[in-house]
């Protein structure tokens, strides 16, 4: 059975240096970068058991949130590459609302998408509109054939958009 709830808020606060997750809770972070095509967030995970190191980019233009964790020493990630589907209004604060999509993605290897049975539920309880369930699954439907075609390779298929990723070590 699949927990219905509504769309996930997360606010991305570039000039106080903060992320509000979509509990209410507000992170340091360590870094952010504007670029003309999307922001850099770095950051700090605290208490997750698995994932130590947080890094990600906002990319408007495409609706995604495309991240690559670090896993505290000892522990191990089942993918390198970790899309969330989103809209995003941004300025000063950024704000991103999960469309429930994921992408998981084994850089070079193959990618699996995971929450369909979360979209469909939150389009049957009223909690999406069709044309954002729609937008959803066309970034998503976008975002897996352009990275199966650059052979899984998530920052090639994203460098032939125009979107060129850097991605800073934890510090």
């Amino acid at each position: 059975m699949t927990d219905v709830h509504p769309p996930k808020i997360e606010l991305f606060d570039v000039p106080r240096l903060t992320n509000t997750d979509p509990k209410g809770f507000v992170r340091a972070v360590d870094k952010y970068e504007t670029t003309d095509f999307g922001l850099y967030m770095a950051r700090p995970l605290d208490g997750h058991p698995n994932i130590a190191y947080f890094r990600s980019w906002l990319l408007p233009a495409h609706g995604l949130r495309v991240g690559r964790w670090l896993a505290h020493p000892g522990q191990t990630l089942d993918h390198d590459v970790y899309i969330d589907v989103i809209d995003i209004e941004h300025g000063p604060v950024w704000r991103t609302v999960d469309l429930y999509l994921d992408v998981l993605v084994r850089d070079r290897q193959d990618l699996r998408v995971l929450d369909t049975d979360e979209i469909l539920a939150a389009r049957s309880a009223g909690l999406l509109d069709d044309g954002t369930a729609q937008r959803a699954f066309e970034r998503t439907f976008a975002a897996v054939e352009g990275i199966a075609a650059a052979g899984y390779d998530v920052d090639g298929w994203l460098a032939t958009l125009g979107v060129h990723l850097t991605w800073s070590p934890r510090p």
